[in-house]
């Protein structure tokens, strides 16, 4: 069924595009002189070079095997292709092609998937030079694939203001408090692979700068952590339930409490209200942001319990700054060797995990103050973890 409708999408911005050029080449361009009527001029209609005289679905074929910054470029050659590469519909396939295999989502990136879509009608216009107001009242798709594409990200948001860049010098210079984040998340009982143990013995990956702290009152504890050998940051571990109870619910199939929350009713709209413990509630109000480790393998998720819990935590503690919040869109192993060694590109492959885009909104992260971002990570190996903690160190105000 998926295939059916990629081929849909296909078909349907092939037909946009055809329609597109066949406007282009056949309308005559038209001259003002001194403000007066338009004359036709028919020495200067639009002639089709060897690129411009291939058929409309290899053109289509040709942009595909292009990165965005590529088609960008390919908009600069002429007239034609760059009102050609604008395209919404065409933008709109990319953007729902690629965005399952984006490994990273935040707040700023995070497209706008309720964003009305556009029909096949709507996106023939006149996209010549100069002619930019039909463009004007359509989304730009155009837009929101590069300002959340990872290899277009950095270059689309804008850079720091000047004077924000002195005050993180002078940042520098004052020794600053080791920052704390709470941890937390069913991605941490449920996988296979302890991504908590991994951490504690990858000394290449993320070093241990100090020995564990004692229990949080039975749910968990505190471990210094050393990220590029110079920033020391303290990860504060809880769990819902200890490893004995976890083990015996996983042997007799049944259900465990959570140590962490209570449930004390529900909303307006039937959606579960829970409470932290007292032992959850002051370690929130002492740390700096919060890790939550989602079980992103097929088919996990408790849905609108995690979203209530997430909120939960959010909302306890002091400070009138929202802390940031990273979401590890944990799997247990990297992707079998049958996947991997698959003869189509590495975006048309099925993935066997859930998308950061689809975490991001099963999480309801949108609808949040907070900063926030879903990366993609695997327990075993800890690929992609460094690249959370950077973004959440920054979050904190650290120099890297």
């Amino acid at each position: 069924m998926a295939g059916e409708n990629q081929q849909l999408n296909e078909s349907v911005v092939i037909r946009s595009l055809r329609r597109f050029r066949d406007r282009y080449f056949t309308n005559s361009r038209t001259v003002f002189k001194d403000d007066s009527k338009p004359v036709e001029d028919t020495v200067e209609e639009p002639q089709p070079g060897f690129l411009d005289s291939l058929p409309v679905d290899v053109q289509f074929q040709i942009m595909t095997f292009l990165s965005p910054s590529d088609i960008c470029r390919l908009g600069a050659t002429s007239q034609y292709w760059r009102a050609m590469v604008r395209d919404p519909l065409l933008w709109r396939y990319f953007l729902l092609r690629d965005m399952p295999h984006w490994p990273s989502i935040d707040h700023l990136s995070m497209p706008q998937l309720d964003a009305p879509l556009i029909s096949e009608d709507e996106s023939v216009d006149d996209r010549e030079e100069g002619e930019d107001k039909g463009m004007e009242s359509k989304f730009d798709y155009m837009s929101e694939y590069l300002k959340g594409c990872p290899s277009c990200r950095q270059r689309w948001l804008p850079s720091r203001p000047a004077y924000e860049v002195v005050t993180s010098f002078l940042q520098s210079l004052v020794p600053s408090s080791e920052p704390r984040y709470a941890m937390f998340g069913p991605g941490m009982e449920q996988l296979d692979v302890s991504l908590v143990t991994r951490l504690m013995h990858a000394p290449d990956v993320l070093p241990v700068s100090g020995t564990p702290h004692r229990q949080i009152n039975g749910i968990g504890s505190g471990i210094s952590y050393l990220f590029n050998n110079q920033h020391r940051f303290n990860i504060l571990t809880l769990y819902s339930t200890n490893r004995a109870e976890r083990e015996r619910a996983r042997v007799q199939q049944q259900s465990i409490g959570n140590k962490l929350f209570t449930l004390v009713g529900t909303n307006e709209s039937g959606h579960p209200i829970y409470s932290p413990a007292p032992q959850v509630q002051q370690v929130c109000q002492v740390v700096d942001g919060f890790i939550y480790v989602a079980n992103a393998e097929p088919g996990k998720g408790e849905g609108e319990s995690e979203v209530a819990q997430i909120r939960a935590v959010l909302s306890s503690g002091g400070g009138s700054a929202p802390r940031p919040l990273l979401v590890l869109s944990c799997v247990s192993r990297e992707e079998s060797e049958a996947t991997t060694l698959q003869a189509a590109p590495r975006r048309n492959r099925a993935r066997c995990r859930t998308p950061c885009v689809d975490m991001a909104m099963r999480l309801g992260l949108p609808q949040l103050a907070n900063p926030w971002m879903v990366q993609d990570t695997v327990a075993e190996s800890l690929s992609g973890l460094l690249d959370g903690i950077s973004w959440l160190l920054r979050c904190s105000g650290v120099k890297l």
